[in-house]
């Protein structure tokens, strides 16, 4: 069994947290030694997926959390996000994932619906269970080893 380091908080589920979980995320990274362009990918990426929890998760009388767990390893960061909140149909928003088409330009584009792209463009694997609530689990490798370059996201 491989040995690593785990961090877990927990915050409310509110906008203003989410500076909270960057702030903890690019700690964690230096640490590791991760380059300054990782850091920002996996700052960008915990953002996206902990600010889907606050948009997404929670009715809105209702508080909520979001778990995020950190396991440190000495190849890799692996970030668990969890809400307990609505689940939703990943085959559906798998089919929507990819390269952007080149069929509308940027400032047509809607606002939101990229968080999963973003996550999964900035990772280098992206794994999402919705059984009960959501949980995003992210992998981002030291030095690129471990990449895999095929379908990114998947659901179990």
């Amino acid at each position: 069994m491989t040995k690593f380091d785990y961090i877990e908080m927990k915050l409310p589920a509110k906008s203003d947290y989410v500076s909270v979980a960057r702030l903890t995320t690019s700690g964690i990274a230096n640490r590791m030694g991760f380059d300054y362009e990782s850091i920002e990918d996996l700052k960008v990426a915990i953002s996206e997926a902990a600010t889907n929890v606050v948009n997404h998760a929670y009715q809105e009388k209702e508080k909520g959390e979001i778990l995020i767990g950190f396991a440190i390893y000495g190849d890799r960061i692996e970030v668990m996000i969890s809400d307990r909140g609505e689940s939703f149909d990943i085959n559906e928003i798998k089919h929507d994932l990819g390269p952007v088409k080149n069929v509308k330009k940027a400032d047509e584009l809607r606002e939101g619906g990229f968080g999963l792209f973003l996550i999964n463009a900035l990772m280098d694997k992206v794994e999402v269970n919705n059984k009960y609530g959501v949980i995003v689990h992210m992998t981002k490798y030291l030095d690129g080893v471990g990449v895999d370059n095929g379908d990114k996201a998947t659901t179990s």
